[in-house]
């Protein structure tokens, strides 16, 4: 592919600002931890357990340094960057912790530096410094964006919303789309009218029902201060890919606001933030796929293997390090492993490696480590023998979430249950199928689901010790010790 003048300008400015960074870093170690997922995934729950878990001195077995004993202390320190918002680290703890409730989701990119104080095993003292940079997942997906021409982007997008489920829930947008001419005067209620049924369409299918993965503009769901600026105002148009939009014709319109939205939101995202990380963990929840149903959870393997081909990845070098920053370890991470028995996980596990397969294996011949878990960065439940008749069945013991229903029953968010989550299947291609094997939530009644996974809330605990314990999780460990348990030797 041809490099533009504008391309080759963005790379040199990508080049000093590494060699910055890797000057400032010779005497100060830092590793850039990116992490994110799509909706719901649990990116706020998973930074503040990390953080809270090395602090407080976590049980962390797998966790070599932690585990014996080689690190002295894990320190908040101020915020690195005057330009991002800083990480509410406190104010998620005490959402946790005291109104057992989960956080609000992540709607903007945020960091947090954590200061590791250790001993390398030949028993020398040193200091790691962790910048966390906690970024939405849909974000991500706008990245390929950068290289579509916004009539390739629009026959794209139509393409998707004609497919089941999709259709079901495109159906005022794609009335309004009709009625609209791409070769017309341009009109600014048309493109606002346009806009809003596109962002209505996108949030729909986001929907627990449907559970969609693949939405880009990822700003147009989580808009922050550029809600009704010109550079969200936009929609496909039906329009021919290669064709020219005459001037001052909506299709013109149209075009010139899409590269308004990669100048004004993807550009600055991708050169201040995302080409500088070390590191990446990609939180996934593939539970709410299963309660959807097949097409979410191909929707999912999409959106997975269209965030790492976002990614600059391969094996790290000086000169790497100095001028071109790769990502050298990426962690997938299927969340919400509390919510099955500990005889499903490796199940979920597979289940993720299978959404991730290929674009795994492109990875790892660029020369990057990629792994898959699953965890629960908060453990919110137990596990538990149920009588049923004659037979003890392998149960999860929480509380459900204020609202939540099974057979019939509405909990009140305040009292104990026992569950059986059922076993994930072990056919993974027939889960991917289709109906006849797979039915999800898409199907109608939560009652006729093969799967109804129950949210529950955080565990209780005692926060009134300031050394009292960290957080239950599932694996937690695990995932620190892939991303960052070399630069712990």
């Amino acid at each position: 592919m041809a490099f533009s003048f504008s391309d080759l300008v963005e790379e040199a400015w990508l080049s000093a600002r590494a060699l910055k960074d890797y000057s400032e870093n010779i005497f100060n170690p830092t590793v850039r931890l990116g992490v994110t997922g799509l909706s719901r995934a649990g990116k706020t729950v998973f930074i503040t357990a990390l953080v809270h878990g090395l602090s407080r001195g976590g049980r962390f077995p797998i966790f070599e340094s932690m585990s014996t004993g080689r690190i002295a202390k894990a320190r908040l320190a101020p915020q690195p960057d005057d330009a991002v918002p800083r990480f509410g680290y406190e104010g998620f703890l005490a959402t946790l912790m005291e109104q057992r409730d989960w956080p609000s989701s992540t709607v903007d990119i945020s960091e947090l530096r954590l200061v590791i104080d250790y001993q390398r095993k030949n028993g020398a003292e040193r200091t790691l410094t962790l910048d966390i940079v906690d970024y939405p997942g849909e974000w991500l997906l706008d990245l390929p964006l950068l290289n579509k021409s916004y009539e390739k982007w629009a026959a794209e997008s139509l393409a998707l919303s004609r497919q089941d489920p999709r259709r079901r829930v495109a159906v005022d947008w794609h009335a309004h789309l009709a009625t609209l001419d791409p070769n017309g005067r341009e009109n600014e209620q048309e493109t606002l009218t346009a806009a809003r049924l596109f962002t209505t369409y996108l949030r729909d299918c986001r929907n627990e029902q449907f559970a969609m993965s693949l939405l880009p503009p990822g700003r147009f769901l989580m808009p922050g201060n550029l809600a009704g600026s010109p550079a969200l105002t936009f929609a496909p148009l039906d329009v021919p890919e290669g064709g020219t939009a005459p001037e001052r014709s909506l299709w013109a319109m149209m075009v010139r606001r899409y590269e308004a939205y990669k100048d004004v939101v993807v550009r600055p995202f991708f050169r201040d933030h995302f080409a500088r990380l070390d590191r990446q963990i990609v939180l996934a929840d593939a539970l709410s796929a299963f309660n959807a149903g097949p097409e979410a959870l191909q929707d999912l393997e999409a959106a997975l293997a269209g965030i790492l081909d976002c990614f600059r990845v391969g094996r790290a070098s000086m000169l790497s390090t100095m001028f071109r920053p790769r990502i050298d370890r990426i962690l997938f991470a299927a969340t919400k492993a509390d919510h099955l028995h500990h005889s499903s996980h490796d199940r979920l596990e597979a289940i993720l490696r299978k959404l991730v397969e290929r674009a795994m294996q492109r990875a790892e011949f660029a020369g990057a480590t990629v792994d898959v878990v699953a965890l629960a960065a908060v453990r919110a439940t137990r596990e538990a023998q149920v009588q049923r008749g004659r037979d003890r069945l392998p149960s999860i013991v929480g509380t459900p979430i204020k609202g939540e229903m099974a057979d019939g029953e509405i909990f009140d968010g305040e009292t104990e249950v026992a569950t059986f989550p059922g076993d994930l299947p072990t056919n993974l291609q027939g889960l991917f199928k289709g109906e006849d094997t797979f039915r999800g939530l898409a199907a109608g009644r939560h009652e006729d689901a093969d799967f109804r996974f129950l949210r529950f809330r955080p565990p209780r605990l005692d926060n009134r010790d300031p050394d009292g314990p960290a957080l239950p999780h599932i694996r937690l460990d695990r995932a620190l010790q892939f991303l960052i348990g070399d630069q712990l030797q």
